[in-house]
C-alpha cells in the first residue's frame, strides 16, 4: 500500500524525490480549545499548508496548562522549527520552553485566541490560513524576550488593580470606547483598589511609593488596545516600555490620573513611564504577577530583564515591525 504513494497515476513521485520534498521537520503544538476552539475547523488546512511548503510536521495538542512548555523543552533533535497556535498564553508557553532549550529554534505563530496581542504586534495576520503561510514564506525576526525572575514572558509583565482588566472588557465596549472603556472598567473597582509600598530600581534611578498598578511591555497593544505602551514601540531595541500608576489619594488625583491615561500622557505625579532593559521591584508583601495574561506566581522580588533578539519569530516579508 505504501508503494502504490509514490508509484501511481495520482502521485507519480519516486521515494527519493519524496525525501527531499519533506526534508524540513516541525513541531507543531496547538490548544485545540483556544478562541473558542477556531483551530478545530482550520486544522487540515493549516497542516496542509505545511506539508505543501515540505515539511514532515508532528503535531501535539495541549492537554493542559505547561503542556506546550514540556513539548519544546522536551522535544526530540532534527527539528527545523516549532510552530504553535492558540492564543497569546499558547505562545508564552512555547516561548518559555524554548528560553530553557540549549538550542533555540525559529518560532511560528497561528494565532487562535480572543485577543493575540502579540500576533498584532508583529504584524501576523488574524486569518488563520494566512498566518500558517507567514510562517512557510515570511521571514525571521529576532525578537526580545523578557525574563522575569527564573521565568520568561514574550510581551507582558503585570501587577495590580489593571492586571485583568483588559481581558474582563468586552470586545464590543473596546470597539465602542477604545482606551476609555479599560479605564471605565477598572473604575467600577476603586473602592477596593489595593496599592503595594514598593521600591523600584532601574539604571541610576529609584522610585519608592504605594502602587496600584505596574506594567512591563514589549508589545504595541495590550489587552486588545493599541497605544497603551506608548510611541516608537520597537520590539528588538533591548529596552521595555513600563508604566506605573501610583495610589491616588482624593478624587482629584483620581480624575487627573484619569484624564493623563485617556490622553496618553506619559507625565504625571501619579504616572511614572520609561525605557528601560533591566529593573528590580521589591515590595514587603507577595505581590500577584500575571505573565503574557497567565498567572505568573507572587513575589516580593521580580527582577526584570530584556533579552535582546534572543528568539527568531517568523513574520511577514518585508513587514516593518514598531509602534
Amino acid at each position: 500500500m505504501r508503494e502504490s504513494l509514490f508509484h501511481n497515476d495520482v502521485c507519480p513521485m519516486s521515494k527519493q524525490e519524496w525525501g527531499m520534498k519533506m526534508s524540513k521537520n516541525m513541531l507543531f503544538v496547538y490548544n485545540p480549545r483556544a478562541g473558542k476552539a477556531r483551530i478545530r475547523s482550520n486544522l487540515l488546512d493549516i497542516i496542509d499548508v505545511f506539508v505543501k511548503a515540505g515539511y514532515e510536521v508532528t503535531a501535539y495538542p495541549t492537554q493542559a496548562s505547561g503542556d506546550a512548555v514540556k513539548a519544546v523543552r522536551e522535544r526530540r533533535a532534527g527539528y527545523d522549527i516549532v510552530v504553535c497556535s492558540g492564543g497569546d498564553g499558547t505562545l508564552d508557553e512555547v516561548v518559555t520552553g524554548m528560553m530553557q532549550c540549549e538550542e533555540k529554534l525559529p518560532i511560528g505563530y497561528v494565532p487562535a485566541g480572543s485577543t493575540n496581542d502579540f500576533a498584532n504586534s508583529l504584524g501576523i495576520p488574524r486569518s488563520m490560513i494566512k498566518a500558517a503561510d507567514t510562517v512557510v514564506n515570511g521571514r525571521n525576526f529576532g525578537c526580545d524576550i523578557g525574563a522575569f525572575n527564573d521565568d520568561s514572558f514574550i510581551y507582558v509583565a503585570a501587577f495590580g488593580m489593571f492586571t485583568d482588566v483588559s481581558y474582563a472588557t468586552k470586545q464590543d465596549m473596546k470597539n465602542l470606547l477604545g482606551h476609555t472603556a479599560y479605564l471605565l472598567e477598572g473604575v467600577k473597582r476603586l473602592s477596593s483598589i489595593k496599592s503595594y509600598p514598593m521600591r523600584i530600581s532601574y539604571e541610576d534611578a529609584c522610585l519608592e511609593g504605594d502602587y496600584i498598578y505596574g506594567m512591563i511591555t514589549n508589545s504595541i497593544s495590550v489587552g486588545g488596545f493599541k497605544g497603551i505602551t506608548g510611541k516608537d514601540v520597537e520590539l528588538n531595541d533591548g529596552l521595555f516600555e513600563v508604566l506605573l500608576v501610583k495610589r491616588p489619594v482624593n478624587p482629584l488625583e483620581l480624575n487627573n490620573m484619569i484624564t493623563a491615561l485617556v490622553d496618553k500622557r506619559t507625565h504625571s505625579e501619579l504616572i511614572h513611564c520609561f525605557k528601560t532593559d533591566r529593573l528590580i521591584i521589591e515590595s514587603e508583601e507577595r505581590v500577584a504577577w500575571t505573565l503574557d495574561g497567565e498567572f505568573g506566581g507572587e513575589h516580593c522580588k521580580a527582577v526584570i530583564e530584556n533579552c535582546k533578539q534572543a528568539l527568531e519569530i517568523r513574520v511577514p516579508d518585508n513587514d516593518k515591525i514598531s509602534g
